[in-house]
């Protein structure tokens, strides 16, 4: 028989956190009332925990528990992503029996139909979903899914700057005050702008379910606007005089995300665990800007007083 080194003693004996497998490519199937299935090209990172007196795990197991769970609930389409990514969790700590933990993570990229914002030109959008799952053997379980977008963003301390200049010369060449201002209320002001990027996650259980395309939805509305892969001129026209109507810092993305979950699950329970970030890429400085908020549903709630959510 062929030796089993995974199981000798290790050099060590030191408990490892996490050990597993990263980047295994699977397709999957989603499933749509009404239409057919989502296809996605998914990414999956697996881990176990390993105890201090085994010199290894048996990676072929996390493939085979992959393959195997893939295989089952794919035969028809899944109805949702953190279905499978708990499963696959649960069967890793049933195939590694002695571990206490396991984790998995899948990233997708998904591909949604849009149209143009005034020519209607049909194009596509590429976003990035996914979903965590955590279980341990004593029973607790926990599961995450999520998005990422990209979009515009307007910078409004540039943009206040040059109304201000903007508001000077129009006065010295015989503009009165009530008239500057009505020509700035009706030109948009120039900024500088950012390829922004949202990123939420939010926490689901048996008792509390969330859309992928709502979470989509919600993170695109927390940047001035939509970005396109095709546009003609009155699409970017529409764009741009859009995004610096809405010039928006990377706080107020992430805080317009906190209230827009709110009003979108106003009976999320208060222990729903939510992550949100915005990233912006910066065009005139050489670093990126970020801004994060990790809460539950009733920190949030606490936060921000009824005014805001009605």
């Amino acid at each position: 028989m062929l030796p089993d080194v995974q199981l000798l003693k290790p050099d060590f004996p030191i408990e490892l956190s996490r050990v597993g497998a990263i980047g295994i490519r699977k397709l999957v199937q989603v499933s749509r009332k009404g239409k057919r299935p989502i296809i996605l090209i998914s990414t999956f990172d697996v881990f176990v925990d390993l105890p201090p007196h085994l010199k290894g795990v048996s990676l072929s197991r996390n493939f085979e528990v992959i393959d195997e769970v893939i295989e089952n609930l794919t035969a028809e389409p899944i109805e949702n992503i953190e279905e499978l990514t708990i499963k696959i969790a649960e069967n890793l700590l049933e195939k590694h029996e002695y571990a206490t933990k396991s984790e998995v993570s899948m990233v997708a990229d998904f591909i949604m139909r849009k149209k143009a914002p005034k020519s209607d030109q049909r194009t596509q959008e590429v976003v990035k979903i996914f979903s965590d799952a955590t279980i341990v053997r004593n029973g607790k379980k926990m599961s995450f899914v999520g998005a990422e977008v990209s979009g515009i963003t307007a910078c409004p301390c540039a943009q206040e700057l040059l109304r201000s200049k903007t508001m000077e010369r129009l006065k010295e060449i015989g503009f009165s005050e009530q008239e500057s201002a009505k020509i700035l209320n009706v030109v948009p002001i120039a900024s500088h702008n950012q390829r922004g990027r949202a990123r939420i996650k939010i926490q689901v259980r048996e008792d509390f379910h969330v859309s992928i395309s709502k979470l989509i939805e919600i993170a695109k509305s927390g940047m001035s606007f939509e970005t396109f892969e095709i546009l003609k001129r009155e699409d970017e026209l529409e764009v741009v005089e859009i995004a610096h109507r809405n010039a928006m810092f990377v706080e107020d993305s992430v805080r317009k995300m906190a209230v827009k979950i709110l009003k979108s699950y106003p009976k999320a329970p208060d222990d729903i665990v939510v992550f949100l970030r915005q990233e912006n890429e910066e065009s005139i400085h050489q670093h990126n800007v970020v801004a994060e908020k990790i809460a539950t549903i009733g920190e949030l709630r606490d936060e921000l007083n009824s005014n805001f959510l009605s």
